[in-house]
This record gives structure tokens, sequence and C-alpha cells, in this order.
């Protein structure tokens, strides 16, 4: 039985890119929560008036990769540290939350988040919230990686930040 969790770190390209290819993980989604705007797109998510965050929907199978496992994933492609901003990547739409379903997940979300501080010396600054409405982004966001690797943005920040979770976490990739 698949289980689902929202989680937003920057921009959801790289979110993305890290996920994908990760064992037990069927199906990686881009979109945003967390707002007030019904059925907002990209470019009133980038004005910073609608609330939501760029984030992806991860869906996995538990029996194979732990929600825990793909939390340390999360936490290593992205700051979890910078409130509102990966990098250069500045706004609320950027900030890192996790949004979950029950108090189950959170209650394993906020046991996951205590364990990767100690890898922080800045406090972690997640937003940790309930799952609202999840909106599924435009279909050019999907598997932007992949699909654009010269792009320069790709190449400059989302990369990397691959490059550094896949060399973390060898193991979990197909």
């Amino acid at each position: 039985m698949s289980k689902e969790i929202v989680l937003g770190g920057g921009c959801f390209w790289c979110v993305e890119g890290a996920m994908l290819g990760l064992r037990g993980v069927s199906e990686v989604v881009p979109g945003y929560s967390g707002g007030h705007v019904e059925n907002p797109t990209y470019e009133q998510v980038c004005g910073k008036r609608t609330g939501h965050a760029e984030v992806v929907k991860v869906i996995f199978d538990p029996q194979i990769i732990s929600q825990r496992i793909l939390l340390e994933v999360f936490f290593t492609v992205h700051d979890p540290t910078q409130l509102n901003r990966q990098g250069n990547d500045i706004g609320p739409q950027y900030r890192s939350c996790v949004f979950y379903s029950d108090d189950e997940q959170r209650m394993d979300i906020e046991h996951v988040m205590e364990y990767v501080q100690q890898n922080y010396v800045d406090d972690i600054v997640t937003e940790l919230s309930p799952l609202g409405e999840f909106w599924v982004a435009e279909n050019y966001h999907h598997n932007y990686f992949a699909n654009n690797p010269h792009n320069p943005y790709c190449q400059v920040v989302v990369s990397p930040k691959i490059a550094k979770t896949r060399a973390k976490h060898a193991h979990l990739y197909e």
C-alpha cells in the first residue's frame, strides 16, 4: 500500500530530481501547497502573494523505503536552516516545509527533524503543517531537470544539489 508525503525545499526541480530514482518511490509530482489561492499558476506563486510553496508530492512504498529515509534524503538536498529561501532563490514560495496527512506522520516527521538537527549549527526552520489542498504544477515542471539538463539554472543550482544527495545516499537509488 502506497503512502504520500508533500515536501518543499526551495525550487521544486531540485527536490523532484533528488526523489526520482529512489527505490520504492513510484511517483514524484511537482505542485503548490500551503497557500490560500485556488489552482495557482507558477507565475502567481512566484509573485509571492498566494502563500503557496513550491512542493513535490512523493508517492512511495513504505515496505521498500521508509518515510524516515525519504525525509533524510529531503534534508540532504536543501538547507532547512534558511528561512524563506534556498541560496539565491528568495521568497516564501521557496520555504522549507513538510505537509503531513495525519498525527502519526506528523510525529514521524518531528522525530526525523530532531535527529537531523545534529547535522546543523543553526536551528532547522522547516515549517510543519497539515496538508491542505495540493495543486499540481504545470506540465513543463514535471521531470524538469531530466528534460532540461543544459538549462543554466539546472547546471549551476539543481545538478550540484542532486549530485550531493545521490553521493550521500547512493545505496538508495536504482
